[in-house]
């Protein structure tokens, strides 16, 4: 398989935000309180940048989006950061992406100075729990002070 995995750029903005609602829906991760409905994802290249400590990855296979990541602050703190819209096609699942994801996520936060990185998820999305959970993100009672999604049934953080 020929992947790349680039930050995204303004003409990756509607074809991660059709995986982002296609994958969502999958998951029954539909309107308030899920990150498929955050308005960022109409246009998730104008809100990941450089400037704001924030940057979203996206993975291409053969020039075509089949997924991205993304890190940026959470609740405009300084030392903690979130892990936001990990989202793959079905097709690409089992192929290690996730993984890779969510590394070039975490290596951009500790470039950063990050020094924490929370994230929120469904329990029915197993697949991405476990990869978390091998990662050394760890299961939290609640979710953190400021979370936007209020959906979300699964909290993990993970020190940096």
């Amino acid at each position: 398989m020929n992947y790349k995995v680039q930050p995204i750029e303004v003409q990756h903005d509607a074809e991660i935000c059709k995986v982002i609602k296609q994958v969502g829906a999958e998951y029954g991760a539909i309107g308030e309180g899920y990150g498929p409905s955050d308005p960022e994802v109409e246009m998730m290249s104008r809100f990941y940048n450089d400037d704001s400590a924030s940057r979203y990855f996206v993975v291409l296979v053969d020039e075509i989006i089949i997924g991205g990541a993304g890190i940026a602050s959470f609740d405009g703190r300084d030392d903690v950061c979130e892990l936001r819209k990990l989202f793959l096609l079905p097709e690409s699942r089992g192929l290690g992406l996730g993984k890779l994801l969510t590394e070039h996520c975490l290596e951009y936060a500790k470039s950063k100075g990050y020094k924490k990185c929370y994230l929120d998820t469904l329990n029915r999305m197993k697949g991405a729990i476990s990869l978390y959970e091998k990662l050394g993100f760890k299961h939290l009672t609640q979710p953190l002070q400021g979370t936007i999604h209020s959906s979300c049934d699964v909290w993990m953080l993970k020190k940096l």
